[in-house]
């Protein structure tokens, strides 16, 4: 049986968009995402709501309009160690988050993944070697988003239906072929410096800076590489509920 697995009744994400599209001329420009600092009175950011703006009729999107709510995003490179207390914390926690998988990711760690399949957890395309799609013709950037996707289906019988642009990178061009390939587009409101592993945050700075950023409808991102994250998730989730959040 194939697992379309959606985030609807733990997290959902996504409004259906049926605008139409002028395909002629898309804008190649390679773009480095980034949510910014300026925030509307709501504390979100707003260069999260403009790209939701910009790019909604390629389903592509950095927010949610659930503003109750702030959905954890991991992406997942490579295991270093953390991933099985991150879903430890999960799990006690009640939450169900998505892990942004890379090609490499989910042929090494297969105990990990199926656990997260097991635990209720969405997982996401981040691309089978990570290339940033606006470098790619638009047969590699196929091959990159639809090997993955057959990868975990034919393995893990799970049909993802969620990318992550590998560095943060898209262009108008890259978001259309993703949504060709049958995917929505899931950015960022929400992320600090949490993947230089040889320089982790401290634990109480850190917690600080996600609860201080903290608004509705964040999409959060963090990398499971990180020992801090690990540390402090259970406190953050704890945190945001105190606030009135539904995580």
């Amino acid at each position: 049986m194939k697992l379309r697995k959606t985030i609807a009744g733990c997290c959902s994400l996504l409004l259906l968009y049926s605008v139409p599209l002028q395909t002629a001329a898309l804008d190649t420009a390679c773009i480095g995402y980034g949510q910014g600092k300026a925030t509307d009175c709501h504390n979100c950011p707003l260069d999260a709501l403009s790209f939701n703006e910009q790019y909604a009729a390629y389903g592509a999107f950095a927010t949610t309009p659930d503003t109750s709510r702030i959905i954890l995003t991991f992406d997942q490179g490579y295991e270093n160690g953390y991933t099985a207390q991150i879903l430890d914390t999960l799990k006690e926690k009640q939450v169900t988050a998505i892990f942004f998988l890379t090609g490499d990711y989910a042929k090494k760690e297969s105990a990990l993944v199926q656990r997260m399949i097991a635990e209720g957890h969405v997982l996401g395309n981040h691309g089978m070697t990570h290339a940033s799609l606006p470098h790619c013709t638009q047969a590699e950037a196929m091959e990159e988003i639809q090997s993955l996707h057959d990868y975990v289906l034919q393995t893990y019988d799970y049909e993802m239906q969620y990318f992550r642009c590998p560095c943060g990178e898209y262009s108008e061009q890259a978001l259309q072929w993703i949504q060709d390939a049958g995917y929505q587009t899931v950015f960022w409101s929400g992320a600090y410096v949490d993947w230089k592993t040889d320089a982790q945050p401290d634990t109480s700075e850190a917690y600080e800076t996600l609860l201080s950023t903290a608004h509705g409808g964040e999409i959060l991102l963090l990398h499971s590489v990180s020992s801090t994250n690990a540390a402090i998730l259970g406190d953050v989730i704890d945190g945001f509920r105190a606030a009135g959040y539904t995580v």
